[in-house]
């Protein structure tokens, strides 16, 4: 096997208010917010229920993810991310090197599921309210391929079977 892989899923709770800025450089949005995924279990010796809670630091810069999370991403709302693993190097305040791993969603790279049920959510009256809204960035970019659209693909059954997810 040649090659590797760089792949990141979590499901989790959003933990604070999406921050959305732009870039420096490009001039471009992008989203950071926190996710706290927890797992419990029972102390074999006390029978106590115990917890522990990971926070991950997510950065999107995929535009179509940007605008999703700027519309219904909301500190609590339970998310289903998927997206590669970065660690960069920056410099703080007083000039000390320091690192930071982030979960990052780039364009035709990125998956964010909203896993909140939507009748809980305003703005989500068209949809079907017992489903989760599924934001992926592929299918956003298949279902505007000009291609697809004249072969009539974009709104077919057959179309959006392909764009299920596989568990």
């Amino acid at each position: 096997m040649v090659g590797s892989i760089n792949k990141v899923i979590i499901v989790g709770n959003i933990g604070n208010e999406p921050e959305v800025r732009v870039t420096q450089q490009s001039g471009e949005e992008f989203a950071t917010f926190s996710v706290a995924t927890s797992e419990r279990w029972k102390d074999k010796n006390t029978g106590e229920q115990k917890e522990k809670t990971d926070w991950h630091r997510v950065v999107v810069f995929s535009p179509g993810l940007v605008r999703v999370v700027k519309e219904y991403v909301h500190k609590g709302s339970k998310v289903y991310i998927e997206g590669k693993l970065r660690t960069r190097e920056y410099e703080d305040e007083s000039g000390v090197k320091k690192y930071t791993t982030e979960i990052v969603l780039a364009s035709y790279s990125g998956t964010l599921v909203l896993l909140d049920s939507k009748k809980e959510s305003s703005g989500f009256s068209e949809f079907d309210k017992n489903e989760p809204l599924r934001y992926d960035q592929k299918k956003e970019l298949d279902e505007s391929d000009s291609y697809a659209k004249a072969k009539g693909l974009a709104d077919s059954d057959e179309k959006n079977e392909m764009d299920e997810i596989p568990f």
